[in-house]
């Protein structure tokens, strides 16, 4: 415990850390994700094939190969010096949309085809079709494994420890530079990963039960 009281000021930077690129990559994954999802099944041709090359390319490629592409290309491209936590962000937004896009995909083949047809029928356009029929109902059957992503979304952010980014992947060498036991300190941020999950689970059922009523 002497390692968290005597250390929290590193302790409440690693977790701001790691909250902000969790929440703000998943809010442009969200984002992202949803508008990648539509392409997906969209009828217009092109739209497909762009969001089936980006998934396919995003989603096949390691996530810190990825990093390294915002950490070290990126940077080129821009003027001025960068930040690497927005650089991280974006790289964790953009990984993470990949997958949101399929569950989206998987979510919108569980309606009835002909529901998006009726609607169409009544002179709904598509971007209609899909935001007032389709995916409020794909949203229902799309939360355990949306939330399953998001899960993930938070353990890779340890990922950006590597690329000079704060967050609970690298206190352990900040510990490590204050003579504090390693292992004592793994177990502790394993302790915080565990209690963070616990926390999306319980958000899970609260989603879960809301839906449940709704039907």
């Amino acid at each position: 415990m002497n390692q968290i009281t005597d250390y929290p000021d590193l302790w409440v930077a690693a977790l701001w850390g790691t909250l902000v690129l969790f929440f703000a990559g998943g809010a442009i994954a969200l984002v992202l994700g949803v508008l990648v999802g539509a392409m997906r099944v969209s009828p217009i041709p092109v739209a497909r094939a762009v969001g089936t090359v980006y998934v396919n390319w995003i989603r096949n490629t390691p996530l810190t190969l990825v990093m390294f592409f915002f950490a070290f290309c990126v940077p080129l491209l821009l003027p001025g010096r960068a930040n690497f936590l927005i650089l991280a962000i974006w790289a964790l937004g953009i990984y993470t949309a990949t997958y949101v896009a399929e569950t989206i995909r998987s979510g919108i083949n569980t309606v009835p085809v002909g529901q998006a047809e009726a609607a169409r029928a009544l002179g709904l356009t598509f971007g209609q079709v899909m935001s007032l029929v389709v995916l409020p109902q794909a949203a229902r059957s799309v939360i355990p494994p949306m939330m399953s992503v998001f899960i993930a979304l938070l353990k890779n952010t340890t990922v950006a420890a590597g690329f000079s980014v704060v967050n609970l992947g690298n206190i352990r060498a900040e510990m490590s530079e204050n003579g504090e036991n390693q292992l004592v300190t793994i177990l502790w941020v394993m302790v915080a990963f565990v209690l963070m999950v616990f926390l999306l689970a319980w958000v899970q059922r609260l989603l879960e039960n809301r839906w449940r009523i709704a039907r």
